[in-house]
C-alpha cells in the first residue's frame, strides 16, 4: 500500500495563516477581519501549537545562522496594548540571542531627524543568518506622522516636498525598500495585531490594577485612544497600499493573545520552511582536513593512555 505524502508545515498550519494573509490581491477592508477570531482552538490546543512552533523556530534559526545566506525581518505594528511585546516574548522564547535582535523604535532622535525617514530602519536591518524584529517600524512614518501632522513638521523636509501626495510617495518608497530587501535575500514578514477598542479598554484597566504593569501606562495612551477611528482608517490605508506577494501583511486577530501567537508563530515557521534552510556541507578539502585532525586526536588519545599505564 502506498503511503500518503507527508504534509508540509505550510499545509499543516494553513488554516491559521491564509485567512489572515493579505498580499495586495483584491480589495481590502479592515472591518472584514474579526478581532476576536479563535479558529477551531481553545487555549490548551493553542498552547500545544505554540510549543511545537517554538521548537521548529529554534531548529530553523540554527540552520539560518549556519547557512548565512538569508536574513529575516519581522515587523510588528499594533495599537497600544495590542500585545506586541508579549507575543515576541512568547514566540521567540528559547531562540539563540546571538542570531536574533529586537529593535523598538521610539520617537526619532535629533540625529535620526537629520536623515531620511527610512535611514534609522535601514541601519537596524538584520545581517545574513540573523532574525531582526522591529517592534514598531518604518510604518510609523505613515501612521503616527499622518495622525499627528506636527510630527511631520519636525522632520526638516523642504516645504515644497510636503504635498498632498506625500503619503502615496511614502507608500511607494516603503514598497520599493521592501522589494529591494527581498531581492537581496531578506524574508519580510509583517504583522498587524488587530485589536478591538473594547479589548484595549480592558487591557488598560488591567494595567492600572496590576502594580507590575502600571509602568506601561500613561495619559498619552488615553489621548491616542480618542483618535481610534483615525488610526483604524490609516492602518487600513497602509495595509491596502503596501501589501505585496513578496511582503504580505498578516492581519492578526489580537483580542485573544493565545490565538494571535498561533497565527504569528505559524506564519513565521511556514515561511522559513519554504527557504529550504540547510546546514552547510563541508567540501572535499575540508573533509580531508577533518580526517587528518581526527587521526591526530585519536593518536593523542592513545599516547595519553599509554603514558597513564
Amino acid at each position: 500500500m502506498n503511503k500518503k505524502p507527508s504534509r508540509s508545515l505550510a499545509q499543516e498550519l494553513d488554516r491559521y495563516i491564509t485567512p489572515f494573509r493579505y498580499d495586495g490581491s483584491g480589495k481590502f477592508h479592515l472591518k472584514d477581519y474579526k478581532t476576536n477570531e479563535k479558529g477551531d482552538l481553545d487555549k490548551e490546543a493553542a498552547q500545544e501549537i505554540l510549543e511545537a512552533n517554538k521548537k521548529r523556530l529554534i531548529e530553523f534559526q540554527e540552520k539560518l545562522y549556519a547557512q548565512d545566506r538569508w536574513s529575516v525581518l519581522i515587523v510588528f505594528q499594533a495599537m497600544d496594548a495590542g500585545g506586541k511585546d508579549s507575543a515576541i516574548k512568547a514566540i521567540f522564547e528559547g531562540i539563540n540571542p546571538q542570531g536574533c535582535e529586537v529593535t523598538a523604535f521610539k520617537a526619532p532622535s535629533s540625529k535620526e531627524l537629520d536623515h531620511d525617514f527610512l535611514w534609522r530602519h535601514a541601519v537596524a536591518l538584520p545581517e545574513r543568518g540573523h532574525i531582526g524584529i522591529f517592534n514598531r517600524s518604518h510604518y510609523e512614518e505613515c501612521l503616527v506622522t499622518r495622525v499627528h501632522p506636527e510630527i511631520l513638521a519636525r522632520q526638516k523636509l523642504p516645504q515644497k516636498l510636503v504635498t498632498k501626495n506625500i503619503w502615496k510617495e511614502r507608500f511607494e518608497d516603503i514598497s520599493a525598500f521592501e522589494r529591494h530587501l527581498c531581492r537581496n535575500g531578506t524574508l519580510v514578514l509583517k504583522f498587524f495585531l488587530n485589536l478591538s477598542k473594547d479589548e484595549q479598554r480592558e487591557r488598560f484597566l488591567a494595567r492600572l490594577e496590576e502594580p507590575a504593569k502600571q509602568w506601561k501606562f500613561s495619559l498619552d495612551d488615553i489621548k491616542e485612544r480618542a483618535l481610534w477611528p483615525r488610526y483604524q482608517a490609516v492602518y487600513q490605508d497602509i495595509v491596502r497600499h503596501t501589501a505585496t506577494p513578496h511582503a504580505p501583511w498578516y492581519v492578526v486577530p489580537a483580542d485573544h493573545k493565545w490565538f494571535a501567537r498561533v497565527v504569528i508563530g505559524s506564519a513565521i515557521v511556514a515561511a522559513l520552511e519554504k527557504l529550504d534552510l540547510r546546514f552547510p556541507r563541508a567540501d572535499k578539502a575540508s573533509l580531508e582536513e577533518f580526517e587528518l585532525v581526527r587521526k591526530a586526536l585519536e593518536k593523542e588519545g592513545k599516547e595519553g593512555k599509554r603514558r597513564a599505564k
